[in-house]
Parts: C-alpha cells; sequence; structure tokens
C-alpha cells in the first residue's frame, strides 16, 4: 500500500525520537500499534460482513431460479393434465359454421345428391 522503505522509516524514528523524547516513545510506538491493529480489526470485520451479505444475496437468487424451475418442471412434467387440459379444450370448442363459400358448395352438393337418390328410390 505505502512504499516505504528503511532508509525513510529511519529518517521517521530519528524525528520522532527528537520530538517525543525517549521516555516517552516507547508507550507511543505501543499505542500506534495498538490502534493499527484494531484498524485492521474493523476492516476485516466490515470486509467479512460485506462478502457475507453478498453470498447471501446471490444464495437468494439462486433459491429464487430454483424455485421457478421447480415450479415450470412439474408443470410441463404432468402429461396427464396436460393432455386433459387439450382434451377439455377440444371438447369445449364449438364446431367450425359454414360459413365459408366452399363448406356451403359441398353442403348443397351434398343435400342435392341425397335428394336425387331419394328421387330415384321412390
Amino acid at each position: 500500500m505505502f512504499d516505504i522503505g528503511w532508509s525513510e522509516l529511519l529518517v521517521i524514528g530519528i524525528v520522532a525520537l527528537v520530538v517525543i523524547g525517549p521516555k516517552e516513545l516507547p508507550g507511543v510506538v505501543r499505542s500506534v500499534a495498538q490502534n493499527l491493529a484494531k484498524l485492521r480489526r474493523m476492516a476485516s470485520d466490515f470486509q467479512s460482513q460485506f462478502t457475507d451479505a453478498m453470498r447471501e444475496m446471490e444464495l437468494h437468487d439462486l433459491k429464487k431460479d430454483a424455485e421457478k424451475l421447480l415450479t415450470d418442471t412439474k408443470s410441463s412434467l404432468d402429461p396427464i393434465k396436460s393432455i386433459g387440459e387439450d382434451l377439455g379444450k377440444s371438447i369445449e370448442a364449438p364446431a367450425p359454421a359454414s360459413s365459408t363459400p366452399e363448406l356451403k358448395k359441398i353442403e348443397t352438393a351434398a343435400a342435392d345428391e341425397k335428394k336425387s337418390e331419394q328421387d330415384r328410390g321412390a
């Protein structure tokens, strides 16, 4: 993170020794080290909580996808139900009306043949 070499550390140590004094320097170093340790722990806790929250979100999304696949699979794997629905639709569907001209021609031709057969038989 920081690029501090040995020469820079030596300069910082000499300045701290001169400014703080040799008597209080060990206590200051100890408190700085403790504060750095606390800071690292807090950063580690935050990072672990963040990763846990991300995993939880991913698991929630995966659970949604799995439930959707399960319901889709259940509905598509029930062949008897789907066949029954298809049969029900075909039975309930009304017969096509003979409104097209081709059907009318066929019906009139069939009626004419039937009438001519009845005339011949009578």
